[in-house]
């Protein structure tokens, strides 16, 4: 037997996490560039006027490259701007034509600045306006751009500095404000010096509140407290691979479990201005550990996440914490069957769900009640009921099987018909719902329509979820594979069992398929059939999710997996057309679902 390969993982239910886990010496990149490690080259530009695309043009180019502090290197030159220099330009640059006259072309210029700036991060105090100049002429001149990162000290001192430190953010005043040796005077290089000193300052102030990576500054915010910044240590063992990710307090209590395609990263921004939810601020204010889970696949990370949310129900996280509160329709199994609200089901009965709120599960009711005369009232009734009827029959809305006024036959037959809606087609839901809605609309009642409108398509979605996975719920095995890119040099496989995913791997090209997939099948985990659900349905859609995405290869497969051709899946086009009009869609072709009408009318 050939052993399972390190790539693949089997996934048992979920129990108390592991250890934390201890990552390697990252790589420079992964733990980040330390600010003092970073080659900058802070650039300045004198022009013509404020915009290249309207014509104005480069005169001068002045640029300062340094590093750890140290000046490395400096760049000047006036640039011939191919005609005059307007009078304004002149008295407030001191750049003449005279001083141009002999200087070289944008087109002999830029390529030698391009040159010197290789390999560094261009600098500028309003760099959308310096760097648009250089991009413009780039293109214009059909130069590559280097795709140079950049940063802009008049955004960063925006951030940093408080109102009543600086009048405001011109270079000017900063320069003053920070004791610059060198005094911005409109030319290109002196400009380009006190940049430098700038920068040098906030990049200080920067420290303090420690901001020490090119990383952290490139998502810098002053809406990030200093405590929650200085917390981006915490993933700093993380590895930048697929997994799932979880915050603990102090007593390792769990607060909040996501899943990300790269860990570090993604734990990473909950420590910078990209995260902007304010209960995550409050969730990383009491974190003192992240705990990573290193995935195969991405799918396995979301099942993962999902299992993880169930077992440990963390604070922060809204969606998924309850499955076990999930709600079906269940139609009975008695002599006078029914519809009724569980929270779990067996093998005795036919369902529909799950749902996640009880109100969403009896607006899908609502729907068959308005088509079927199923009896309406809770409990048992015996073989030969002798009550007296309710309201619902004296209305024609129900066969009245309470009084004794439906045959065991006719009653049958109304339950069959519902059964036939709930596991194969609801067309005649549709068609009751429809011409109920075209009558409320002749009659002006829009707000009703639309609510009617709001319980087919409550009932036609929960239908169509439930014959999706149903087939998958019923097959013992499923093993499909997934190319990771186009030269198929790796596949993801996953083993699904029952719905449930209980393996999932990376199969490089160059092993041998077979005995591959046969160790990855023999190291997942068994489930036992039951009556219960092997697995949630939130993890059952996403394992057929991905069993749907394009390219996807069945490699074995043991059970039937299809979905009924006249499903509720035909139905959905209608409903969707319906939905994507904010006035109330109706039916307007006696051919049902041939098409829809919209009718307009004021809000109220």
């Amino acid at each position: 037997m050939v052993p399972a390969p390190a790539a693949a993982s089997a996934l048992p239910s979920p129990a108390p996490s592991p250890a934390p886990i201890r990552g390697v010496q990252g790589t420079l990149d992964e733990l980040g560039r330390d600010l003092s490690d970073v080659t900058f080259c802070v650039v300045d530009l004198e022009t013509t006027g404020g915009s290249a695309a309207a014509g104005s043009m480069i005169t001068e180019i002045g640029a300062v490259k340094v590093r750890g502090g140290e000046i490395l290197g400096e760049f000047q030159t006036l640039v011939d701007p191919e005609g005059p220099i307007p009078t304004f330009i002149t008295v407030l640059t001191g750049i003449s034509d005279a001083m141009v006259v002999a200087a070289p072309r944008i087109g002999e210029a830029l390529p030698s600045f391009l040159e010197f700036a290789r390999g560094t991060v261009l600098v500028a105090h309003n760099a959308p306006f310096d760097l648009g100049f250089l991009k413009h002429f780039t293109q214009r001149l059909e130069l590559t751009w280097p795709g140079f990162e950049s940063l802009d000290t008049a955004r960063i001192a925006r951030r940093v500095l408080l109102r009543d430190e600086v009048a405001n953010c011109k270079l000017g005043t900063l320069a003053r404000h920070f004791r610059s040796s060198t005094t911005p005077n409109h030319r290109a290089l002196a400009d380009a010096r006190a940049t430098v000193d700038v920068l040098h300052a906030l990049l200080e102030r920067l420290g303090t509140m420690g901001v020490t990576t090119m990383e952290e500054l490139a998502t810098f915010s002053s809406r990030v407290s200093a405590a929650q910044r200085k917390k981006s240590r915490l993933a700093e063992h993380l590895p930048h691979s697929p997994g799932v990710y979880l915050f603990r307090d102090r007593n390792d209590h769990v607060l909040y479990v996501g899943t990300s395609k790269d860990l570090r990263a993604r734990v990473r921004s909950y420590f910078t201005s990209s995260e902007t939810r304010t209960r995550m601020g409050e969730m990383v204010a009491l974190a003192t550990r992240v705990e990573g889970i290193t995935c195969a696949t991405a799918l396995e990370a979301q099942v993962r996440e999902l299992r993880l949310i169930a077992h440990h129900k963390p604070p922060y996280n809204r969606r998924s914490r309850h499955p076990e509160r999930a709600t079906w329709i269940k139609l009975t199994r008695e002599p006078w069957p029914r519809l009724s609200f569980v929270r779990s089901t067996d093998e005795d009965a036919d369902y529909l769900g799950p749902f996640t709120r009880r109100s969403t599960a009896e607006t899908a009711a609502a729907a068959l009640y308005e088509a079927f005369r199923i009896r309406q009232c809770s409990g048992r009734l015996p073989r030969r009921p002798s009550r007296s009827a309710c309201a619902l029959a004296e209305m024609g809305s129900c066969l009245s099987p309470c009084d004794g006024t439906a045959s065991p036959e006719s009653y049958a037959a109304e339950v069959d018909r519902v059964r036939e809606a709930l596991v194969r087609d609801p067309v005649d839901v549709v068609d009751a719902s429809t011409d109920r809605m075209r009558t409320l609309s002749d009659q002006g009642r829009f707000e009703d329509a639309a609510r009617e409108r709001d319980r087919l398509v409550t009932l036609l979605r929960a239908t169509h979820r439930s014959q999706r996975l149903s087939t998958l719920l019923s097959c013992a095995e499923v093993v499909a594979a997934l190319p990771r890119d186009i030269q198929w040099r790796e596949w993801e496989v996953h083993v699904i069992r029952y719905g449930r995913l209980v393996a999932s791997g990376v199969m490089p090209s160059s092993a041998a398929s077979a005995p591959w997939v046969e160790a990855l099948r023999t190291t997942a985990e068994t489930v036992v059939p039951d009556t219960a659900p092997a697995a949630t349905a939130a993890e059952s859609e996403l394992v057929l999710r991905w069993l749907e995405t394009d390219g996807i290869r069945l490699v074995d497969l043991d059970g039937v997996w299809a979905s009924p051709t006249r499903g509720a899946r035909r139905h959905l086009p209608l409903i969707e057309a319906a939905e994507r009009s904010r006035a109330v869609a109706v039916p307007f072709d006696e051919a049902r679902g041939e098409g829809w009408r919209t009718e307009h009318r004021p809000r109220r």
